[in-house]
């Protein structure tokens, strides 16, 4: 090691008084701006860089927040993609999470100064949004609002499932395993594909906490196959609880297989559980509508408080349910020609480049255990394989997808206002 190179390298008590990294250690902290700086000393003393060069290597690697997670442009075709956090928020939820962060009224009413119920106007747009339900609770997922009904409902006692709905989803996560951990038993009725209702009437009894309907959101079976619907289910004489999984909570009329809250509500269901950040397009959480006495029996039971969400959800979900279309509706309902013109427009101007791109058609799904089975027709910039590697290490990071040796960017799932970054992402690879 040459130790004139060493003498040379700025110490980091000067490094950290120099204005530029000064400024984002008051952003980003200290500690975190002080590693980056250990690291461009490391590298002048390997020869890697010059030692006046170390400054500007660490102000280049600092990153853009103090938190872990990147951006991606989510350019898989995956709709809902839980390896990508699922549904973007929308611009008005986004806005609402940042009003939120400092001291807010999530528990406080303003005009009498005394403390008021959580989160009380999230759930008036909920109702708003779904009035076919007397009453809501808001939960930190959508498991989690299940856990509640079934620890709240039918603890030491049965709850009745069919064995065509004893779904997994995933990372291997069990509806059986989830609901015998609360303490309740499970009673089983019916067949793989085949659940009659005399199967569920000769098994509800005295002991009988509620009939659980589960929509199996990730899979289809078809063939030999029936199923007890909540109409009928409701004639039992004891409450249903009916799981929707994707949050649709009206019908939509590209989703005709996917259940809504609204529609389940109507035709009986006591309570519907469903996720607020599938096809509803917010945040994480679980959502339970229904009949008041029960959601009131959930919201006062003991785990609640250990299953509530916080003020920055409640902000999201809220704007998401009074806001404009979000993200998830608009990539869901886009136009096939608006996306294909897109793609020729990002295509062609990639191309005048160098850049081997092409505008193809493609397919893109819902994804996050919603409307298993349904196809979207979609567009795409096809690219050299090579590309999909770099995208994902760019900045931002652009998640596609590989088929057939060519890297896919499907432009369903890309918001149009990113078009552009899209276009720089790839360029940056080009020249690269």
């Amino acid at each position: 090691m040459d130790h004139e190179v060493v003498r040379r390298i700025p110490r980091t008590d000067a490094l950290l008084a120099e204005p530029r990294l000064a400024a984002a250690a008051r952003r980003l902290g200290r500690d975190l701006v002080k590693s980056v700086i250990v690291a461009a000393q490391d590298r002048a003393r390997h020869g890697e860089i010059a030692p006046e060069a170390v400054a500007d290597a660490a102000v280049a690697a600092l990153p853009g927040t103090a938190g872990g997670l990147r951006p991606v442009i989510n350019a898989t075709g995956v709709l809902l993609h839980t390896n990508l956090g699922r549904a973007p928020l929308s611009r008005a939820a986004r806005e609402a999470v940042l009003a939120a962060c400092g001291a807010t009224d999530v528990e406080l009413d303003l005009a009498t100064g005394a403390r008021s119920r959580r989160g009380r106007s999230t759930l008036e747009a909920l109702l708003r949004r779904v009035p076919a339900a007397e009453a809501a609770h808001v939960v930190n997922n959508g498991a989690a609002a299940l856990v509640l009904a079934a620890t709240a409902l039918a603890a030491g006692k049965e709850i009745v499932l069919s064995r065509g709905e004893m779904v997994e989803i995933g990372d291997g996560f069990r509806i059986p395993d989830l609901l015998v951990s609360t303490g309740a038993r499970l009673r089983e009725v019916g067949t793989t594909n085949r659940t009659s209702p005399a199967d569920y009437a000769a098994a509800v009894g005295p002991g009988t906490g509620f009939v659980l309907k589960v929509h199996p959101s990730n899979f289809l079976m078809t063939g030999f196959t029936s199923s007890v619907d909540v109409g009928e289910l409701a004639g039992l004489g004891v409450p249903v609880v009916a799981d929707i999984g994707s949050g649709l909570l009206a019908p939509d009329p590209l989703l005709p297989d996917e259940p809504d809250a609204t529609s389940w509500l109507q035709a009986g269901a006591s309570l519907v559980t469903a996720s607020g950040d599938k096809l509803l397009g917010g945040p994480q959480c679980g959502l339970v509508l229904g009949e008041a006495r029960l959601v009131e029996r959930l919201a006062r039971h003991p785990l609640a408080r250990a299953l509530r969400v916080d003020k920055l959800t409640l902000a999201a979900l809220e704007a998401t349910l009074r806001g404009p279309e979000t993200p998830t509706f608009v990539a869901l309902h886009a136009e096939l020609e608006g996306l294909r013109e897109r793609a020729e427009h990002i295509a062609q101007k990639l191309h005048a480049e160098g850049v081997d791109a092409r505008a193809v058609d493609s397919s893109a799904t819902v994804g996050g255990g919603g409307a298993p089975g349904v196809t979207l027709p979609s567009a795409a910039i096809s690219l050299p394989e090579r590309y999909a590697v770099a995208l994902r290490l760019g900045s931002p990071a652009v998640m596609g997808r590989v088929e057939n040796g060519r890297c896919l960017l499907d432009l369903r799932a890309v918001p149009e206002d990113e078009d552009a970054a899209l276009t720089a992402a790839v360029q940056a690879v080009g020249v690269a």
